[in-house]
């Protein structure tokens, strides 16, 4: 029993430290987004959105609204961890954890929920600032929540994943430059997949995050391209295969074991 309850100690503890992590440099972690999305809103949605009008009924800057603050979501939860864990990669901190009693399982999920913690605080960061450019009428809020939470659990994931990868600094930034952020551009944030043609239609239901994005933007606004139970049994299969993914390559020590 006292086993049990120094795991959950050790795993508060770990939390602890990854909210005070980013919290503490709140300037390079909280605030950049914050101020990339007033741009995205001002620019996208009120001077471009002027002259597009409508998007499937639902005027511009609130139809962008949703996939504004999934993309602050996923980047954050995404960010945070690959950097932390990298960096105690990096430091040997890592190598502390795994000679202690604290199981794999707790030392995994203190870095995805330090994700999720920050990539979370972001999303409803952004969210406020989007009700100062449009309303957001919210009329699922049990599946905006946890979609918000699915997306910032499977980016959480994928930050580790990648961590683990990582041998230097530069391995890092090579997924969210050439594999992330591209998906998340075309994943139907700033536009309705159903203008574009046929096979560009079909090809973007290759993308995860057009998943996301329809799930939470039908969550906030009621409005969705794609069936949100698929959406979200998507979402729920690619968490769970990331997760054992991870857990295995913890067991094995790779990345974390010289």
């Amino acid at each position: 029993m006292n086993h049990v309850k120094e795991n959950w100690i050790a795993l508060y503890t770990l939390l602890r430290r990854e909210i005070m992590r980013f919290l503490r440099i709140w300037g390079q972690t909280i605030l950049p987004p914050m101020i990339t999305m007033i741009l995205y809103f001002i620019i996208f949605g009120n001077l471009m959105g002027r002259r597009i009008g409508a998007v499937n009924g639902i005027e511009y800057i609130q139809f962008i609204a949703p996939g504004l603050i999934m993309m602050s979501i996923i980047t954050n939860s995404y960010g945070n961890v690959v950097a932390s864990f990298f960096s105690a990669k990096f430091m040997h901190n890592i190598e502390e954890m795994l000679v202690s009693p604290m199981p794999d399982t707790f030392i995994i999920w203190g870095f995805i929920l330090g994700g999720v913690a920050r990539g979370m605080l972001v999303g409803i960061l952004v969210t406020i600032l989007a009700l100062l450019f449009t309303h957001l009428p919210m009329p699922h809020p049990t599946i905006t929540l946890l979609v918000a939470l699915l997306t910032s659990v499977l980016f959480s994931l994928a930050g580790l994943l990648n961590g683990l990868f990582a041998k230097k600094m530069d391995d890092i930034n090579i997924i969210p430059t050439f594999i992330l952020t591209p998906l998340t551009y075309f994943a139907g944030v700033f536009y309705s997949i159903q203008l574009l043609p046929s096979f560009w239609q079909q090809a973007s239901y290759v993308n995860p995050i057009v998943y996301m994005v329809n799930a939470f933007r039908y969550g906030m606004l009621g409005e969705a391209e794609i069936h949100v139970g698929a959406a979200l049994l998507i979402m729920f299969s690619l968490t769970v295969i990331l997760y054992v993914w991870v857990h295995l390559l913890f067991k094995k020590g790779f990345g974390i074991r010289t």
